[in-house]
């Protein structure tokens, strides 16, 4: 761990002065972090919990990757920002190696998952006008139901979550929402005016629901039949998390354009990206999108480093076989206030039993054991720990979690 943070004020305190000062749009357990490192951090009154939730897989590397922290540190004392106005001496590189490691020809550098969401819509509206020929202002994009695709006006149009649409309206036309893991409803959806299917492989705010086989598949075949793109959301998914680089390639799926953030930033800034074809990004010219801080040179600097660790395969290998040790030990948990879960790589949605109690109540009793996790709806709870876990601490928080289930 880092060295202590001088603070007079403890973790009910800190909490308590939140309140009046902060938008009240999270509702986070009543923990303080200060300090972290690997898969543990450390609040103000120094008790230790271990993270089994890696910033919604953003800090896929875990907390302080020694890479990547020295990239940072190395940059912000060469340069931090130019703006796209000018060329920088570490763009070249991010954009060849991203490229390279996904397998596609062009990479738009954004900042945040939902700059990416919305630049991929308007990616596919480009080419629907400019390539497909949809008439003007005609282009639709067909949508998964419960999906996840940020909070944004936009993105929020399309979600089926009243928690995030109930007074934001009026909403964005254009968007067709099917139900998820559907082909049959999917088809029946595109027609001559669809720009593009917009799917996470796995939904991952819906509690890590995970297609039947061949879903990515028939999703791939269909578009290409119907003449649209694919667009894989991998903002989550995406990086190692599921035992691969991408989640789509558990089925060799390769989609037109593919969303990427949270861990492209190492847990250090925010980066994420559209990658695609050329045919598709292609679409775009000067003045028609654009970001300040999309591409500066101290996101490219660690995202080239992030690159770099997932090239040599080490991180999607122990995504894969701790997945195993995760799967195992949920599997010893059912009946035993698991009811059922769904896993894939270090990546799984657990459903508890109702009658002991809620996701959220069930994550506030892991954290009063030294377990960070997180609820998504009702009484489901998610685990995604960094992919720098041992097997060790992995049984550990599992054992944890038998302990919160039966004293319940």
């Amino acid at each position: 761990m880092t060295a202590p943070v001088r603070t007079d004020r403890g973790s009910e305190e800190l909490i308590r002065a939140e309140e009046p000062v902060l938008a009240h749009n999270y509702h986070p357990l009543p923990v303080v972090v200060a300090r972290a490192e690997g898969a543990w951090v450390e609040d103000v009154e120094g008790r230790r919990y271990l993270d089994m939730l890696a910033g919604y897989s953003a800090l896929n590397f875990g907390h302080r990757h020694p890479a990547l922290i020295d990239t940072a540190h190395r940059q912000l004392d060469r340069l931090t920002l130019t703006s796209r106005a000018f060329h920088n001496d570490r763009l070249a590189e991010f954009a060849e190696r991203l490229s390279a490691l996904t397998g596609t020809d062009m990479v738009l550098p954004m900042n945040t998952g939902a700059e990416a969401v919305e630049s991929g819509i308007k990616v596919a509206r480009k080419w629907a006008y400019d390539v497909k020929g949809v008439p003007a202002d005609r282009a639709t994009i067909v949508v998964a139901a419960d999906n996840f695709h940020g909070r944004t006006t936009t993105i929020v149009s399309f979600s089926t979550d009243e928690t995030a649409r109930s007074g934001f309206g009026p909403f964005t036309p254009g968007f067709k929402i099917v139900p998820y893991n559907d082909l049959a409803a999917l088809e029946a959806a595109v027609d001559e005016t669809t720009a593009a299917v917009l799917i996470e492989p796995i939904q991952g705010e819906a509690g890590v629901n995970i297609p039947d086989d061949g879903y990515l598949a028939g999703v791939r075949e269909l578009t290409r039949r119907a003449g649209c793109l694919f667009v894989a959301d991998e903002i989550q998914s995406g990086l190692g998390r599921t035992g691969h680089t991408l989640a789509v390639e558990h089925e060799s799926v390769v989609p037109d354009v593919v969303l990427l953030g949270k861990a492209l930033g190492g847990g250090i800034v925010p980066v994420s990206a559209v990658v695609g074809s050329r045919e598709v990004l292609g679409v775009l010219h000067p003045g028609e999108h654009g970001s300040t801080f999309g591409g500066n040179p101290l996101a490219a600097a660690v995202g080239t480093a992030v690159v770099e660790l997932l090239e040599t395969g080490e991180f999607q290998r122990r995504a894969t076989d701790l997945g195993e040790v995760l799967r195992e030990g949920l599997d010893a948990l059912v009946g035993k206030g698991v009811v059922r879960f769904r896993a894939r790589g270090l990546w799984a949605g657990v459903d508890v039993d109702p009658a002991l109690g809620t996701g959220r109540e069930v994550s506030e009793r892991l954290m009063r054991e030294g377990v960070l996790v997180k609820d998504t709806h009702g009484s489901t709870i998610r685990l995604a720990p960094p992919l720098t876990v041992t097997a060790e601490e992995l049984r550990g928080a599992l054992g944890t979690l038998e302990k919160v289930l039966t004293a319940s």
